[in-house]
């Protein structure tokens, strides 16, 4: 969400991952989903989910865990359909849930570490930044968190995994806006939704400070609640991100996107505390093998839970209505 990250923000990513259209149009073929890496015999990998309001966490460093032989990593995320959400059987799973499965195999497997697994959910997109910049040890978040320069003072990230674009939407009765500098005029009386502590927010303060002076704000807390208010009428709108605007279209979501204001300067990472041990660990996980974000298990798990229509609008390649 938001601007390219500068120079020196791409050399401590040290690889980003290229060749997305071809990543992620031939994740959208017939093939089955890939297996999992595989892991060595003598490794072991379990899981819990925890029942406890989140928090930050304080756990011990790679260097410990290494000595023990055993290392206890928390995996907070923020529910997201296609990315962190649980199936029909109530098995949590989604693109970024299996990336950090893999994550952890991979732990196990090279380390020959012992791996507990804490999944640690939080809805609220603010809290679940918070408490990962302020836990320590083996604390990972996923919550398509964009990585920014500004983040980087404060956190840690891996490598990217996915390009985003962020959208313009508002009810599909609202006309299309034919350019941002027109949005003042045009969407005059409408109130713009924030989602407080989200790059969407900063987006809209922008177009505020540019071209809207008298824009009104509502805040909101989650992005399930912003597509309602969006969906209720024309008196509304707001940026999201592009999967949740496609997740609702296809829900049938009566939602315009309004091009003019796409936004594709984003790239999603895990995010970890600031000067966490753990980062080269997950740096090199994503770089083993020629990268993990072009391997043929992640385009697996691109087809599987995001879908071949979700792929062409990631690349631009549909517009939507």
């Amino acid at each position: 969400m938001t601007p390219d990250p500068a120079p020196h923000l791409l050399a401590r990513t040290r690889t980003l991952p290229v060749a997305f259209a071809t990543l992620l149009l031939s994740a959208c073929g017939d093939e089955p989903e890939p297996p999992p890496p595989a892991m060595d015999t003598a490794a072991s990998v379990t899981e819990r989910i925890s029942e406890a309001p989140a928090a930050p966490v304080s756990g011990p460093p790679f260097n410990e865990s290494l000595a023990a032989g055993r290392a206890d990593l928390s995996f907070f995320f923020v529910p997201a359909g296609g990315f962190a959400y649980r199936d029909d059987a109530g098995h949590l799973t989604g693109v970024t849930v299996e990336l950090l499965r893999d994550f952890a195999r991979f732990v196990a497997d090279t380390h020959g570490l012992e791996v507990h697994i804490t999944w640690i959910e939080e809805e609220l997109w603010a809290d679940f930044y918070s408490y990962v910049r302020d836990s320590r040890g083996g604390a990972f978040g996923i919550g398509n968190v964009t990585i920014t320069d500004a983040r980087w003072r404060e956190i840690d990230f891996s490598p990217p995994y996915m390009q985003n674009i962020a959208v313009l939407v508002t009810h599909q009765d609202v006309p299309k806006l034919e350019s941002l500098e027109a949005i003042g005029q045009a969407f005059a009386g409408l109130t713009a939704l924030r989602y407080p502590g989200t790059l969407h927010e900063a987006r809209l303060e922008a177009i505020r400070r540019r071209h809207f002076p008298d824009m009104d704000f509502q805040a909101i807390g989650s992005n399930d609640e912003l597509v309602s208010a969006l969906a209720a009428g024309p008196e509304t709108f707001g940026y999201i991100d592009i999967y949740n605007y496609w997740r609702a279209r296809e829900a049938g979501q009566p939602l315009r996107r309004h091009p003019v204001g796409d936004d594709a300067a984003e790239t999603f990472g895990v995010i970890l505390p600031d000067d966490s041990d753990w980062t080269p660990v997950i740096t090199a996980f994503f770089e083993a093998d020629g990268g993990y974000a072009e391997s043929r298990r992640f385009q697996g798990l691109l087809r599987k839970h995001l879908g071949e229509e979700l792929a062409a609008l990631l690349l631009g390649e549909a517009e939507g209505g």
